[in-house]
């Protein structure tokens, strides 16, 4: 059987890898989450983080499809460290927030390393992933705030979640391994 010849790597490629641990980390980072406001027994908040974990998990899929696409080596990574205790939902929202910082630097210097290596492709495919970033900062600082102005009473919390549509990552996204769940 022909192996299939592959791109070679470049720098843009091995931070595209790198995404595809990141995205995953992320994913199970917000099943913690989840797990820990079911637990809580807050549906509403369980029910955000478990889409939120959906959500990583497809953004790492598209990613791996993009990268099969373009024929480079894929590799399925393990996940860092996940964090579980918390002891106020404060923090976890505080968490989310900052993971999704966290995603929008690393997409920012995917975009520009690949402009550096004149990838014009790789540049236009992280283009949906750098307005889905808008969205993901921006509904974690709305959610951060409610929660602050809820203090102990998280009930307020889940009704403005019940109340509130959010976003499910958009029907443009790019083509996603195995299809989008």
């Amino acid at each position: 059987m022909a192996t299939r010849k592959r791109e070679p790597r470049s720098k843009f490629y091995e931070l595209l890898q790198q995404q595809v641990h990141n995205e995953f980390t992320a994913s199970q980072q917000y099943v913690a989450l989840a797990v820990w406001f079911d637990n809580e027994d807050l549906p509403q908040l369980a029910k955000l983080f478990y889409r939120q974990s959906v959500e990583e998990r497809n953004h790492a899929l598209a990613i791996v499809q993009y990268l099969m696409d373009t024929d480079h080596h894929v590799e399925i990574p393990g996940v860092a460290e996940v964090r579980n205790e918390f002891s106020e939902a404060v923090e976890l929202v505080e968490l989310a927030l900052a993971q999704e910082k966290d995603v929008t630097a690393d997409i920012r210097t995917l975009v520009k390393t690949a402009r550096e290596e004149d990838d014009f492709q790789g540049e236009q495919f992280l283009q949906w992933f750098l307005a889905e970033q808008v969205e993901e900062v921006s509904q974690m600082k709305t959610l951060l705030n409610v929660v602050k102005r809820a203090g102990s009473n998280l009930f307020d919390v889940e009704t403005w979640l019940a109340r509130e549509s959010v976003s499910d990552g958009g029907s443009d996204m790019p083509a996603v391994a195995g299809g989008k769940l």
